[in-house]
């Protein structure tokens, strides 16, 4: 069921270095999320790495350090990653928005 690869990330500005790739261990296989009834309203796009965070944080309750030690990066990399992943489903969930997983490799 899990794998370990890299998942290269892209910024999302045009200053700056670009982000470091990250160690996903997890496989995925769904691409998007619909709402029931659907709204014509922009769906909210997530990235790998924010699932991810998500899971080592929320489903086995590792610490920021020690998630940021399994996917190759600093907690507060992680830290960001989590909170922007939050946010995106929480208003995912309170604006019936669709989810939309990015899968770029």
């Amino acid at each position: 069921m899990f794998h370990r690869r890299w998942c290269k990330r892209y910024r999302h500005g045009k200053v700056g270095r670009s982000p470091k790739p990250i160690i996903i261990d997890s496989f995925i296989n769904i691409e998007k999320l619909k709402p029931i009834p659907e709204k014509n309203i922009e769906a909210i796009y997530m990235e790998l790495a924010e699932i991810e965070a998500l899971r080592l944080i929320d489903l086995e309750k590792l610490s920021f350090e020690e998630a940021g030690i399994k996917m190759g990066v600093s907690r507060n990399t992680v830290w960001r990653l989590v909170e922007n992943a939050r946010e995106k489903l929480i208003r995912a969930i309170i604006e019936g928005r669709e989810i939309i997983i990015q899968k770029r490799e």
